[in-house]
């Protein structure tokens, strides 16, 4: 019996119940789909019709959350702009290479530290550099932080890390994916992705006069149509060259940005780019064994201790060379904790280049840690700093007397 559409339908189920739950606690969604996907699977039990194993939807299920990442990043790409990024101002950029750097220099650390290969160490580094815009906005809407002085500075800090992970993406197809073996090999695979990147913008910015044109379209229907077919062309183009599908939908999305009609293109999408993010996050569920978390545990905690310490030299220094209050430099760092969507489109590109298998566990408990912890953080960040003012106010006491 043909039992594929009935239990998509109880995967999707499953996460609109597991939405709800988290709604209703005002936590970040993204863990709990993760939590949802690990919970069930090859591992769990069959009542009647219902097979949680999904063993008959799996790779169905895994292709809807390959969609999941391209709405996802065309969904940026669309949001993101590099005009507006290089108009912030100085401290935003420095605060960015400082926030980059840190956390990148961090994952380079943990990878000598647990003797990993320079493959699984990129991918670490990606994991550990990728903060979730999605997870940042939703706090800062949900805490009423969005006209505080510092926000300005933590979106750019994140726009300036979204740009550089387009670049490491593009690496990473070369590094991981591409099957090259010699240093040159990499590079030159890794320098064709990141050509085609410049001249795909080169070319999409001069053209977006012509596109628009072209998407002068009344019927919504065909102008979603034509919004598709220029998203998975390019997606699918872009794999023909070495280079993932996720930067090929980045790009598109990054050439509509420019486009009179991205607030139209906004609104066709985003329901796509909920829906399919959504099965993505508990596709990568699904693929976990939570048996095999435990080894992960070490280098996890490591990571997240590093993570929150870069994080908040990154802050300071931003929030320094912006002319803020300590205070608002300790939420720039602590409100960027979180980790989310692009440290698993990492995690999923080891598992595409068949890496170590002990990569996705740390992937999981490292960003189901930060999705907790960064909000946590966020909101008692100025009882922290209160704390940090009691501990500096006493040191300078016993430095006098």
């Amino acid at each position: 019996m043909d039992m594929l559409i009935f239990e998509v339908g109880v995967a999707v189920a499953l996460i609109t119940l597991t939405g709800l739950i988290s709604a209703r606690l005002r936590f970040s969604v993204i863990p709990f789909y993760i939590l949802i996907g690990m919970a069930v699977g090859p591992h769990a039990p069959q009542f009647g019709i219902v097979d949680l194993r999904f063993i008959e939807s799996s790779s169905f299920i895994e292709f809807m959350g390959r969609l999941g990442i391209l709405f996802l990043l065309f969904y940026l790409g669309l949001e993101f702009s590099v005009s507006r990024l290089l108009k912030s101002g100085k401290a935003i950029l420095t605060g960015g290479i400082f926030y980059v750097g840190l956390n990148f220099v961090s994952g380079l650390l943990l990878g000598w530290f647990m003797d990993l290969p320079l493959q699984e160490t990129m991918v670490v580094c990606g994991i550990m550099t990728s903060s979730s815009t999605a997870i940042v906005a939703k706090v800062l809407v949900d805490l009423k932080r969005t006209a505080n002085p510092e926000t300005e500075i933590i979106m750019g800090m994140i726009m300036f890390d979204d740009l550089f992970i387009a670049i490491h993406i593009s690496i990473l197809t070369g590094l991981v994916l591409s099957g090259a073996t010699s240093l040159g090999s990499v590079l030159l695979v890794s320098l064709s992705a990141l050509l085609f990147i410049v001249l795909f913008l080169i070319i999409g910015r001069k053209s977006i006069k012509y596109i628009d044109k072209a998407l002068n379209i009344k019927s919504s229907e065909l102008f979603l149509l034509a919004i598709m077919t220029l998203l998975f062309l390019v997606a699918g183009f872009s794999e023909t060259l070495h280079v993932a599908e996720a930067i090929g939908a980045l790009m598109i999305g990054l050439v509509l940005g420019e486009s009179r009609h991205v607030s139209r293109i906004e609104q066709q999408i985003m329901p796509f780019k909920d829906f399919f993010g959504a099965i993505f996050f508990f596709s990568f569920g699904l693929t976990i064994e939570p048996s095999t978390l435990g080894g992960a545990v070490g280098m996890t905690l490591i990571a997240v201790v590093l993570t929150i310490l870069s994080n908040f030299g990154a802050g300071m220094i931003a929030g320094k060379m912006a002319g803020v209050s300590t205070k608002a430099s300790l939420n720039v760092g602590f409100t960027l904790v979180s980790r989310g969507e692009f440290s698993i489109i990492m995690a999923n590109i080891g598992k595409a280049g068949g890496l170590m298998a002990s990569i996705q566990s740390f992937a999981v408990l490292y960003v189901l840690i930060l999705a907790v912890l960064g909000p946590i953080l966020t909101k008692e960040s100025p009882k922290l700093y209160a704390r940090y003012e009691r501990i500096r106010n006493r040191t300078k006491q016993k430095e006098a007397g």
